[in-house]
């Protein structure tokens, strides 16, 4: 069977990893034409069509500085779907919705079957969009506990097939390589696009700063985002490429940008700080705090429907904030304790299910008429 499957930043691209390596496992004769980016290409034998280090933009003005790349990104896309010779017997997206969601258009319209894996976060905003999945999407499968009951008041039934996430660092915990320090670790996680790192990792540093006689800062390198960049904001802090995982877990705290990564953080354990910079004015807070639908922007504090990790936000994410909430869950500290039981409770409440694996299958069922060689979707 032929796939194709679009991921438009780093962390789709892990997961899509996963899901391609369990169609493999289900589909001895899958092949794949992605978006995507080394991960992927990794799992797949072959390389992307278009790598995500060129779709991977953030906000309105970058956004429309690279509209040209964006346009052409979703041309490649459309003629992937429209290819006569290599016409997808399904098509999987991988959150990422303004562009993904235009695929899934085309594709419904040529009778393909779409499937999205990690659905856009439409209960946070935009919730309109839910519309467009409904129409598009043969089944969607989500990675948060909360989803279901979200969709089934828009008159959809989804499948919550676990996150990831716990996946990933359950299989990657027991090979992990620990950073070596003189002093206990700082864990800087400023994001994985070039955005991101420009507004979060100064902040980061100033606050790290004032930790500098306790705690060595060490930075968590992005995919894609070359070293002379991170050299340019941070000159003497060294970065850790393809190691994360390994640096938050070895880091005593860490300072994460809201993403993936403070679920990946939590997950192993280390007590952290929620950062998001981006423009840093209190107009962009209040026109955020008004479009969103959600009390919380980190993944650990929606999970769990309460803050237990803080969130510093836009204006509220300056350098003496950041360095307040970091000391008070330094080694001894009851917020520590707190936050580390919180972490036990959060991990329960999102199971020990195989995403990957079930997606593919389901997936597969759905695509496959019975008795196709090399196919066991069960």
């Amino acid at each position: 069977m032929r796939y194709f499957i679009s991921a438009g930043e780093a962390s789709g691209d892990l997961h899509a990893a996963a899901l391609i390596g369990a169609f493999r496992s289900v589909d001895e004769g899958a092949c794949f034409s992605f978006l995507g980016g080394d991960r992927m290409a990794a799992a797949a034998g072959t390389a992307p069509m278009v790598h995500i280090r060129d779709m991977a933009y953030m906000g309105f003005s970058e956004v429309l500085r690279h509209l040209p790349d964006i346009r052409a990104n979703l041309r490649v896309a459309i003629d992937a779907v429209r290819s006569q010779s290599m016409r997808p017997d399904a098509v999987v997206l991988v959150d990422y919705p303004s562009f993904n969601l235009k695929i899934a258009r085309e594709a419904y319209r040529l009778g393909i079957p779409v499937f999205y894996y990690i659905p856009p976060k439409v209960w946070a905003w935009k919730e309109w969009r839910v519309k467009s999945i409904r129409r598009y999407c043969s089944d969607v499968f989500c990675i948060l506990p909360f989803e279901p009951d979200f969709y089934s008041r828009h008159g959809m039934t989804v499948a919550y097939v676990g996150n990831p996430s716990v996946e990933e660092v359950d299989a990657a915990l027991p090979s992990l390589v620990a950073v070596p320090s003189d002093k206990p670790l700082l864990a800087l996680v400023p994001g994985s696009r070039m955005g991101e790192i420009r507004n979060n990792l100064p902040v980061m540093l100033e606050a790290a700063s004032m930790f500098a006689g306790s705690l060595t800062p060490a930075i968590a390198g992005a995919p894609g985002i070359p070293a002379d960049f991170y050299e340019s904001l941070a000159p003497s802090i060294p970065v850790h490429y393809d190691a994360s995982l390994g640096l938050m877990s070895s880091a005593s705290v860490a300072l994460v940008t809201s993403g993936t990564a403070t679920l990946e953080c939590a997950l192993v354990g280390t007590p952290q700080v929620a950062c998001y910079r981006a423009n840093g004015s209190r107009i962009s807070y209040e026109i955020m705090r008004r479009l969103l639908k959600i009390p919380y922007v980190t993944l650990p504090n929606l999970i769990m429907g309460e803050e237990i990790i803080p969130e510093m936000l836009l204006h509220n994410c300056i350098p003496d904030r950041v360095a307040a909430a970091l000391a008070a869950l330094l080694p001894g500290s009851r917020e520590r304790d707190v936050m580390v039981g919180n972490y036990a409770r959060m991990r329960t409440r999102l199971g020990d299910a195989t995403p990957a694996l079930s997606a593919a299958r389901a997936i597969v069922r759905r695509i496959a008429p019975t008795g196709t060689p090399g196919v066991t979707p069960t």
